[in-house]
């Protein structure tokens, strides 16, 4: 139950001191999907503690998490967690219980809502990212990517009921395969927020008001093609307003966009230069009021060339400080 170099940490969100910390059931020997550690820990090496408690990490148990691939901290304090259901996905791919999001209260560790997707994805349904915006008066919306099918799904958090949003056929332009949806929330001061949304493999940006989403609008005069791309590019997140940042696939250099300006390479700023030997896969606001990135050795934990202690994985500030 414990293979330690089948562990690597993908994705974070942090809150004050405390991050919490989403490793993936990619592969058998992962013993927790969950956890938590502490950025005023002085140790270079800080222990990664299951969250909210062991019991919620129980692989075959539905009440619990089974394979935890994103996490999104809203402005009320609820981690909200996408957990596919499905484990083992790099080597052999198990499903133990059906899709699901749930939010946990950070102050307490207590859950607060358990959303079960199953009936609105189906058989080849590939769940991928999930992002949380509120309505001006305070409704909590979910947006889930599902790149297999390529859909975004929407649910209403107050009315408890959700739908998918099936996207036009035009964002797989330039021959895309439905390889992985990125999600990013554009937050505007009017409240009239964006969902940047593109395949990794797609020529092109797109983007849809999350106000035509909660209404399950999507039509071709409905989506907003943002703009092309140079080549490939991995989205890595967001600093909770208007600027987002991305690496190239392949490249470790980090680069932000600010989304009131044309998407193209004269309005993209370097904030990072890139380690040889790791890759960005988030970047998100945090402690100290820093935009945090985690890196690890990605690429050889995919081809499983990480050696016995696993992948090396690293959490800190960019490098680079940016005005925002």
């Amino acid at each position: 139950m414990y293979v330690p170099k089948n562990i690597i940490a993908t994705r974070v969100q942090i809150s004050g001191s405390d991050v919490f910390v989403a490793t993936p059931r990619f592969r058998e020997g992962v013993p927790f999907t969950l956890s938590h550690l502490n950025l005023k820990d002085k140790s270079c090496a800080p222990t990664l503690v299951p969250w909210p408690c062991w019991s919620v990490q129980e692989e075959g148990n539905c009440e619990a998490l089974q394979n935890v691939v994103d996490l999104f901290l809203d402005v009320n304090d609820i981690l909200w967690v996408l957990d596919v259901g499905i484990v083992n996905t790099l080597d052999n791919p198990t499903r133990r219980c059906a899709p699901k999001v749930v939010g946990f209260n950070i102050k307490t560790g207590k859950l607060v809502k358990s959303i079960d997707l199953s009936g609105l994805v189906c058989s080849s349904s590939r769940l991928q990212y999930l992002v949380v915006d509120y309505t001006p008066d305070g409704k909590c919306y979910l947006y889930v990517s599902d790149a297999a099918t390529r859909a975004i799904l929407v649910y209403d958090i107050v009315g408890n009921r959700g739908f998918r949003v099936v996207l036009p056929k035009a964002v797989l332009l330039g021959g895309a395969n439905r390889d992985v949806l990125y999600l990013a929330l554009i937050r505007r001061p009017d409240n009239n927020n964006l969902v940047i949304f593109t395949y990794l493999s797609s020529c092109r940006v797109f983007a849809i008001k999350s106000c035509n989403l909660r209404r399950g609008a999507a039509t071709a005069n409905v989506v907003a093609d943002v703009g092309p791309k140079n080549g490939r590019i991995v989205i890595l997140g967001t600093d909770g307003a208007s600027n987002l940042f991305f690496r190239e696939k392949g490249g470790s250099d980090i680069y932000m966009w600010n989304a009131e300006t044309c998407f193209k390479s004269d309005n993209f700023q370097l904030v990072q230069h890139g380690n040889e030997c790791r890759l960005a896969t988030q970047v998100v606001p945090g402690y100290k009021r820093l935009m945090w990135v985690i890196e690890s050795n990605f690429n050889d934990y995919i081809q499983n060339q990480v050696g016995c202690l696993g992948a090396q994985v690293v959490l800190h500030p960019l490098v680079k400080s940016c005005e925002y």
